[in-house]
């Protein structure tokens, strides 16, 4: 039997908006007032990818993004981290995205936090009944959209990040903001009936 996407192409997503590159404590203080004043964020983290065995290293890039601004900080030149602190411990804010556990485990190693309102996307997924639970499937299931891993498994800890890197990473909160925001309406349309 012939799937009824075959033939069909997805439509290519990406983050539209604007790319904060946020490389100091100051630039991350600019920023304090636009995430502080969101109420959901879309979270992600990129790790320099280990080819040696038991070789592990630090978060590299945390990921937060509204609708229109993707806030991209290189977590290896912030040292004052009370800002991000504030954000994940704020019950106000929603932080969703996908396999975030130990994203969470990885980023308290950096600074310590205690998270509040942040909500994972598969066991959400799961709820409604998907039938992929990665990033990439459930953007294919729930946006009809394609999104792009090419760099995932680049340096992420390198002196200059590409535009590749940075639109990748962009992308990827982004998309869990747009998931989380179509997941919510699917369940408020289906538990009005």
């Amino acid at each position: 039997m012939k799937n009824q996407d075959d033939g069909i192409k997805k439509k290519f997503l990406s983050f539209e908006g604007k790319i904060h590159l946020i490389c100091s404590d100051g630039e991350l203080s600019a920023a304090a007032p636009g995430l502080n004043s969101a109420s959901i964020l879309g979270f992600d983290t990129e790790t320099r990818p280990s080819f040696v065995k038991g070789q592990i290293y630090k978060v590299a890039l945390l990921q937060l993004s509204t609708e229109s601004d993707a806030y991209l900080i290189r977590l290896h030149r912030i040292s004052q981290f009370h800002i991000l602190i504030n954000i994940f411990e704020n019950t106000q804010i929603i932080k969703v995205g996908v396999a975030i556990r130990d994203d969470l485990k990885t980023l308290k190693k950096a600074f310590n936090f205690e998270q509040q309102n942040f909500i994972e996307l598969q066991a959400l997924a799961k709820a409604k009944g998907l039938n992929k639970f990665g990033l990439k499937g459930m953007a294919e299931e729930v946006l009809q959209g394609s999104i792009t891993k090419g760099p995932k498994m680049t340096n992420w800890e390198a002196q200059v990040l590409t535009d590749r890197q940075l639109m990748y990473a962009a992308t990827d909160a982004w998309i869990g903001l747009k998931l989380f925001e179509k997941l919510a309406a699917y369940h408020t349309a289906h538990t009005k009936k």
